[in-house]
């Protein structure tokens, strides 16, 4: 018999309490994968950069999370996609995503872009399961050496 859930994706604001918890677990996952707590390159997104934060709720529980912040006009960047441990693969990080790129197309982006890194292959598989390319490293990412950047047309 397959286990069901209710998955409800809800808007809230970067500091909303839930999104500080999923943040905080992704950084120390990033922290321990990394050896280092400041892993990610450039300006770190916030509350004013980033336009839109979705979390996923398994039957109320916070499971998973991703934002935007605004590149452009019509290109945005996937900022804090995380998904708890133990809800992964269960398509929570699909979700998420499909929500942030319908959140774009409504906002006439054409481009999604994103940064993961080297120690993160699973990440990396991901993105380009959902259709993701690489594409050279851009802005802060520019000569990282653990940045890969991926982008898709919307």
């Amino acid at each position: 018999m397959e286990d069901t859930y209710e998955l409800e994706l809800r808007s809230v604001p970067f500091e909303h309490a839930d999104s500080v918890m999923l943040r905080s677990a992704q950084r120390a996952e990033l922290t321990a994968r990394y050896g280092t707590e400041d892993s990610e390159p450039g300006v770190k997104p916030n509350a004013d950069s980033v336009v839109v934060f979705l979390i996923a709720y398994v039957d109320g529980v916070p499971a998973g999370c991703g934002g935007l912040r605004e590149l452009s006009e019509e290109i945005f960047e996937v900022k804090r996609m995380y998904v708890t441990p133990a809800q992964r693969g269960t398509g929570i990080a699909v979700a998420v995503l499909k929500g942030l790129e319908e959140w774009a197309r409504a906002q006439s982006a054409t481009t999604l872009a994103l940064e993961t890194g080297t120690a993160q292959p699973d990440a990396m598989r991901f993105y380009e399961r959902e259709g993701y390319s690489r594409i050279e490293n851009f802005g802060d990412y520019a000569g990282e050496p653990l940045s890969v950047c991926y982008a898709k047309n919307l």
